[in-house]
């Protein structure tokens, strides 16, 4: 059983994607006025916010669950690799932060000025920022989209980094200059462990790493009456996004039409357990009974 929910996350990466744009440009204004590296680099990780709901976008369009001739278990991998793509722009904002500290520690700058206004403004960017994350983790959970739920956290790293600039040039609008400076470095390691998180989710999908314990495959076909032997267990997928499930099965049946009625029963309380699931029986005669559960 598949089903798509492609045309909601295409509607929460363009709502969330005017949004980001929206926070990009007041950072990258008043970064540009006060000359705050943290608030530049923080400007530079709203970018790849801007970025990852791009390919969002992109990816939707190809992530459709429905299988086809050439992609016969649909195509929802092309959702993990947006995903990983996400990471990747961490990866990159990370790298800018940590480069553009060291350029002002080796060269020097001049001192950051912040005002009352200024401050309010970026009081605005990260309400909005709470907004986003929260808006789009919530929907992501609800129809099981591995993009929205990265680029969630996406965002949150950018709330984290938002309060911490923010936390910075309050210590600036009071006299302390180096906070700015200081701040950049924390910045990098979240937006680094925010792009950790998102691979470490999406590479078992791509993978195709064990779903499902097989003991518990066999448990629920063995509570089956007319199932007497379950064996070769394999699944693959992400539980909530799409589950395959195979396995090799033994009824006590005399003809074609029991034994289809027990395969069936079969699948019947497995998709009530992992929906959306799509699973493959093999039936076999009682001579090739096995005791090896999984491969």
């Amino acid at each position: 059983m598949t089903y798509s929910n492609r045309s909601t996350v295409r509607k929460v990466l363009i709502i969330t994607l005017l949004l980001n744009l929206f926070v990009m440009a007041l950072k990258a204004v008043v970064g540009m006025l006060t000359g705050s590296l943290s608030l530049l680099a923080d400007a530079l990780h709203s970018v790849t916010d801007s970025a990852s709901n791009v390919l969002g976008l992109i990816t939707s369009q190809f992530s459709s669950p429905q299988p086809d001739r050439e992609h016969p278990y649909g195509h929802q991998k092309f959702d993990a690799i947006g995903a990983l793509g996400i990471a990747t722009f961490l990866g990159i904002a990370c790298f800018e932060i940590l480069q553009g500290a060291v350029e002002r520690i080796l060269k020097g700058s001049q001192p950051v000025k912040i005002s009352e206004p200024q401050l309010w403004l970026l009081l605005l960017v990260l309400g909005i920022n709470i907004f986003v994350a929260y808006y789009e983790r919530t929907v992501g959970k609800r129809i099981g989209s591995a993009i929205l739920i990265a680029d969630a956290q996406h965002t949150m790293s950018d709330i984290w980094v938002t309060i911490s600039v923010i936390a910075g040039l309050l210590g600036v609008w009071l006299g302390y200059q180096w906070l700015d400076l200081v701040l950049a470095f924390p910045v990098a390691l979240l937006v680094f462990w925010s792009g950790w998180s998102v691979l470490k989710e999406n590479l078992p999908y791509l993978v195709d790493r064990m779903a499902i314990a097989p003991e518990v495959i066999n448990a629920i076909a063995l509570s089956v009456p007319g199932v007497t032997n379950c064996h070769d267990i394999a699944s693959r997928g992400v539980l909530g996004r799409q589950v395959f499930i195979e396995m090799h099965l033994i009824v006590n049946a005399q003809d074609v039409e029991t034994a289809h009625r027990i395969t069936e029963e079969v699948e019947r309380k497995l998709e009530e357990r992992f929906n959306p699931v799509r699973i493959l029986i093999h039936v076999e005669p009682p001579e090739y009974k096995s005791t090896r559960i999984t491969f």
